[in-house]
This record gives structure tokens, sequence and C-alpha cells, in this order.
């Protein structure tokens, strides 16, 4: 296996143990995929759940560029919803994860299509 199937078998382990969400796979690997070199990355791998400057770029850089959403609050309690479902406690919350989360949230699966 590839590094990168290596990865999306832990975001999907992630999604069935912390999320309790069954991962549709192609989805997950689309947007692992879309995430780009930033998986590889220790940090840039992880959403910083606790820092408004990280909600910030998600917002920006992923819900409205990326998804084509509105900017809004409805951004940002989705941003937080989705947080809550990965787990406050849990530290590492994978990009990929919580983009797929997101994705799932709004709808947005034809982005990936």
């Amino acid at each position: 296996m590839s590094k990168r199937d290596d990865l999306i078998a832990k975001y999907a382990d992630d999604l069935q143990t912390k999320c309790k969400i069954e991962p549709d796979l192609a989805l997950l690997t689309k947007v692992t995929i879309g995430c780009g070199p930033v998986i590889y990355n220790a940090d840039s791998s992880l959403v910083a759940g606790s820092d408004p400057e990280e909600i910030q770029r998600v917002k920006n850089n992923f819900l409205m560029k990326k998804l084509g959403l509105a900017d809004g609050p409805q951004l940002t309690d989705a941003v937080t919803a989705v947080l809550n479902t990965y787990g406050q406690a849990e530290r590492n919350k994978h990009r990929a994860v919580v983009y797929y989360l997101l994705v799932k949230h709004f709808g947005k699966e034809s982005v990936y299509a």
C-alpha cells in the first residue's frame, strides 16, 4: 500500500471509531487527494480546533473557495458541529476527515464527482 492509502485507511478508521460514521471510501479518497501534499506534513495535516485563525482558514480556503459556499455564521456553526462530532477531547483532528465531514454536512459531494 502507498503512504496515501495508509492515511486513507487511518482516516476511515477515525470516521468509524471516533465519529461513529460509516465512510464513503470513494468520497474520502477524493477529499484526501484534494487536500494535496498537506496530508504528509505532521502540522498541516491536522486541524487545530481551538485556534480561531485555523477555523477561519478552514472557512476561507475550504468552505468558501473549494465548496463555493457564501460566508456567514452557518459556516462557523458547521465547523464547530463537525469538530464536536470528531470529539473535543480528540487532539489529532485530521484535516481530510474534517473536510470529509464538512462535505457531507453541506451535501457538496458533487464537488468531488
